[in-house]
């Protein structure tokens, strides 16, 4: 984790030539970093350098990056060019934020867009022969790329350069041609898998978390931590259509922490991080039915009950008991569990009425935006790894009391299965030593571990992701020097590897598109 932090300082690459050791850090950071970072640190070939932007990674962690540069990346040392304390006035200066907060609004978003291609200059049918619902978009950290795999042949397609720091998951336009991809510093692109090229580009924002597409293909919504705002795009070209403040009307922001597209309801749902609120926008006039019973949401100055607001995405704001920076949904997407990252107990919100129902035991740090379901003994469940702790919960999704909990090697990130297959893939990968290699497999059955998969010894085990028809299972190996390593789901005997840089996620387009239960939406 620390080593994906720590690529927010890449390319300080600077051109002085004295010490600088008497120089005001302002200006040591004009000699040094404007020239890839930005004169404002608003980000450019580098990431924007701003104290939103390097919330996770302690001070003295960027000291170290700026003394001893970042390896394999355009980063380099300025150990012996800067003393000290002109090394540690830097790192206090990233860390301090500007006399003018930063905008990014419409405006500065508009002069972003770039269009390669006009969605009508694109092909009818795909350019190559692999089946487009049976691909994998396969993020390879290590150096910044893309690679898009045959999920038949298990063999790489094509490969491309993308965005540093992809963030959130790419998502996919509902009938999968098209794939949608963000990074940390809020640049949005569009890549079409029929002729595999990039389409259109655009910067939504400086720090972005994700961005979710709207299922009727026509919509997407991204989540900025910085400035606070979500803000909609033209999935045809990326072109802006709305930026929403994201404010409780009485003076306080929030960032945003994930979007979300809730099919069923033909709306986006927003998690804040600053505000006891869940927010949800309807993307079509198909959402009516969201606001029935709710509109107490809309009231004039002197509180009588207004008429529905007509206007594009309009905001339906369910107040809630506490933060809520994760969320998971049930199946039919009348429900949101939450938590926060302070853990103890999660929410659960019914969408329909707007408010919270329950409470879940959900101690730790539960990563509920990877979270699972399946039958077990007639009910429906919900399985959430943890970030904190060692334990996979087991909650039902009817009563919402917790069933089991399923001891693991150590804190892991991501929950995997397939409708054709008995068992859920853990990792382990926040565990130190030989746990943090190990993929542990629980039956679904017997809710019981009840198989360990060691797939590089000294290596990070890390995201699984199974093909369409359930047959393989694929898992990255989370290493510069990495793998996508592809195991027979049914006898869990190693198929082949194939290298990689550093992959993390992987994303089969059927499954995501089809939503499948046993993979994030």
């Amino acid at each position: 984790m620390k080593a994906l932090l720590a690529i927010a300082l890449i390319g300080g690459l600077g051109a002085a030539g004295s010490t600088w050791a008497t120089e005001p850090a302002a200006l040591l950071y004009q000699a040094h970093c404007a020239r890839c970072h930005g004169v404002e640190r608003l980000g450019g070939m580098g990431p924007a350098l701003l104290p939103e932007n390097l919330g996770r990674l302690k001070k003295a962690e960027a000291l170290a990056v700026i003394r001893d540069g970042r390896a394999l990346t355009q980063m380099p040392g300025f150990q012996g060019l800067l003393d000290d304390a002109s090394l540690q006035a830097l790192a206090d200066y990233l860390y301090t934020p500007p006399a003018t907060p930063p905008r990014w609004g419409l405006d500065e978003i508009r002069a972003s867009h770039t269009l390669a291609h006009t969605p009508d200059s694109l092909p009818d049918k795909p350019l190559h022969s692999a089946d487009p619902l049976h691909l994998f978009v396969v993020v390879e950290l290590g150096d910044h790329h893309i690679t898009i795999l045959d999920g038949d042949r298990l063999e790489p397609l094509h490969r491309f350069a993308t965005r540093p720091n992809l963030h959130g998951g790419p998502k996919f336009s509902p009938d999968g041609r098209y794939v949608y991809l963000c990074s940390r510093d809020g640049w949005v692109s569009k890549f079409d898998l029929y002729s595999l090229q990039t389409v259109a580009e655009i910067r939504a924002g400086i720090n972005a978390r994700n961005l979710a597409v709207s299922a009727d293909g026509r919509t997407v919504m991204v989540a900025n931590y910085l400035p606070h705002t979500l803000v909609a795009l033209s999935a045809d070209d990326l072109s802006p259509l709305k930026v929403i403040p994201v404010d409780d009307g009485q003076g306080h922001t929030s960032r945003v922490s994930a979007v979300y597209t809730a099919a069923p309801r033909h709306s986006f749902i927003a998690a804040l991080k600053d505000l006891k609120e869940v927010w949800e926008i309807p993307y079509n006039e198909q959402a009516e039915p969201v606001y029935q019973g709710v509109m107490h949401d809309y009231r004039s100055e002197s509180g009588e009950a207004s008429l529905i607001d007509r206007r594009p995405l309009p905001v339906r704001r369910i107040a809630v008991d506490d933060y809520l920076d994760d969320f998971f949904f049930d199946p039919s997407y009348q429900h949101l569990i939450g938590a926060s990252r302070d853990g103890g107990r999660g929410q659960v919100v019914n969408l329909v009425v707007g408010r919270p129902i329950a409470s879940v035991a959900l101690p730790g740090l539960p990563h509920l935006g990877s979270g699972i379901t399946w039958e077990y003994q007639g009910r429906s469940v919900l399985a959430t790894p943890n970030l904190k702790e060692g334990v996979v919960s087991i909650i039902d999704l009817q009563s919402w009391q917790t069933l089991r909990r399923i001891p693991t090697l150590g804190p892991g990130f991501f929950l995997r299965s397939h409708e054709n297959s008995p068992y859920a893939w853990v990792d382990n990968s926040f565990a130190p030593g030989v746990a943090r290699e190990t993929l542990q497999l629980i039956d679904k059955r017997t809710l019981e571990v009840v198989k360990s998969l060691r797939p590089a010894p000294g290596k990070t085990a890390a995201h699984v992701e199974f093909t369409h028809d359930g047959r393989y299972a694929l898992v990255s190996v989370a290493d510069w020097d990495g793998a996508l390593v592809v195991y027979d789901a049914a006898t869990l005997e190693e198929v082949k590897r194939l290298p990689m840089r550093k992959p993390s996620g992987k994303y089969n387009v059927s499954n995501k598109i089809n939503r499948s239960s046993g993979t994030s939406h």
